[in-house]
């Protein structure tokens, strides 16, 4: 029999391990609370874009009244003056945008970003080149500065940085700009390859005499990392408005190239150009109506504009087959300028036709791009008067205002 000390102390043990197992438990559930949390915790600071190194200097001495224009000491100081104009549109890349504040920075000519007494301390890793604009109401910008050179010993090619600022979006985010004819570039675009953020990446100059103009146009969100995402309810065909046209190979049953396999955009994509894509699916009462028109269009506007009709049913492919088909097409609509291609599918690796994203399974897509950049598409637009009204508006309307001027001679 126990004595009361025994008992006594038995009862003691027993509490102790019983407050050792609410501790635990409540040790555990704390533990896996905060597991719980964690990925809250993330979401919550998750910031559009990524992040950015150096982007928060866009706030240092910002001026409260923006335009949309801005000239910075390098207009008057540079060796080479460049002109960096555009639009900045929604994310449908049709919509203008205004309102934006778009944030610039680059070297000098020797490739540094080099101050002066007028540098804020603050910002001095970016040097004078340094200023800001804010779109319009048409989502218009330009920025008169001049053009950087590369970093010295350095492999990284000519850039200009951006940080693009919207008025709903909490953070803001950066694009870089490098220029096509620099020799630093494909080398670059191997190793890290083409982003692309907020519209493409390439600068593609014209010459108005000794000043240098890039027309470039930004698509806000386009490839921006965890950007607020909106609905899309329309069928999805062909590359975003923004990107380039990619190069690709397609036989040439009819026009100029007869014969051949031709990239359309490496040797027409100066100006305007347009790309028909028809898949598995042709209609070819509507094909016939749509080539004609875009062969007349072509005709009108001469050099300014280069179609293609590009034809990439699967279904029974054979080469021989397809070429006189629509070779056949070509001599019975009398087509004079459009030129007439086909590929194996549209997902064919070898042609490198799947570099255009179209959707084999709708009636058609309609690429429009200038200078290589897309400016404009549509997918299953039927062959109608108002259609063909609607080309012709967005090939006046996309023109910008240096369409005609030449591009340097590239070695």
């Amino acid at each position: 029999m126990c004595s009361p000390k025994t008992n006594q102390r038995k009862n003691m043990k027993r509490i102790y391990r019983l407050g050792l197992f609410i501790i635990l438990i409540n040790f555990l559930t704390s533990c896996n609370g905060q597991t719980k949390q964690e990925p809250n915790e993330t979401k919550r600071t998750k910031q559009v874009g990524g992040g950015c190194e150096g982007c928060e200097l866009m706030y240092v001495e910002m001026p409260k009244n923006i335009s949309s224009e801005h000239t910075s000491i390098g207009w008057t100081e540079g060796k080479q003056k460049l002109i960096l104009t555009g639009k900045v549109f929604q994310i449908d890349g049709k919509a203008p945008a205004s309102d934006v504040v778009i944030y610039y920075w680059h070297t000098d000519e020797n490739g540094l970003y080099s101050s002066d007494n007028q540098t804020p301390k603050q910002a001095k890793e970016h040097g004078k080149l340094r200023g800001w604009v804010k779109t319009d109401k048409s989502g218009n910008y330009t920025i008169q500065t001049s053009r950087p050179a590369a970093y010295p010993n350095d492999n990284i090619p000519q850039h200009i940085h951006l940080s693009i600022k919207e008025p709903d979006i909490a953070n803001e985010y950066y694009a870089d700009l490098y220029f096509d004819d620099d020799p630093l570039y494909l080398k670059h675009k191997k190793k890290y390859g083409k982003l692309d953020r907020a519209g493409t990446e390439l600068l593609r100059v014209v010459l108005d005499g000794n000043i240098q103009i890039a027309e470039h146009n930004i698509v806000l969100g386009l490839n921006i990392p965890d950007y607020p995402s909106k609905n899309k309810t329309d069928i999805q065909s062909g590359l975003n408005i923004g990107e380039d046209q990619p190069s690709f190979m397609p036989f040439h049953a009819f026009g100029p190239d007869k014969g051949k396999r031709t990239c359309p955009v490496c040797i027409y994509g100066r100006y305007h150009g347009i790309v028909y894509f028809v898949g598995d699916n042709p209609n070819w009462d509507e094909i016939k109506k749509w080539l004609k028109q875009l062969d007349n269009e072509s005709v009108i506007r001469e050099k300014y504009l280069k179609a293609y009709f590009v034809y990439g049913n699967s279904k029974k492919y054979n080469k021989q087959t397809r070429q006189t088909e629509l070779e056949k097409i070509g001599k019975e609509l009398g087509l004079q300028k459009i030129a007439l291609t086909f590929v194996p599918s549209f997902s064919d690796t070898e042609s490198e036709a799947n570099l255009n994203k179209i959707n084999a399974g709708v009636e058609n897509t309609f690429i429009i791009y200038r200078h290589r950049t897309i400016v404009d598409k549509y997918v299953n637009l039927k062959p109608t008067e108002k259609n063909f009204k609607l080309i012709a508006e967005i090939l006046d309307r996309t023109k910008g205002n240096y369409f005609d001027l030449n591009e340097p001679k590239h070695e």
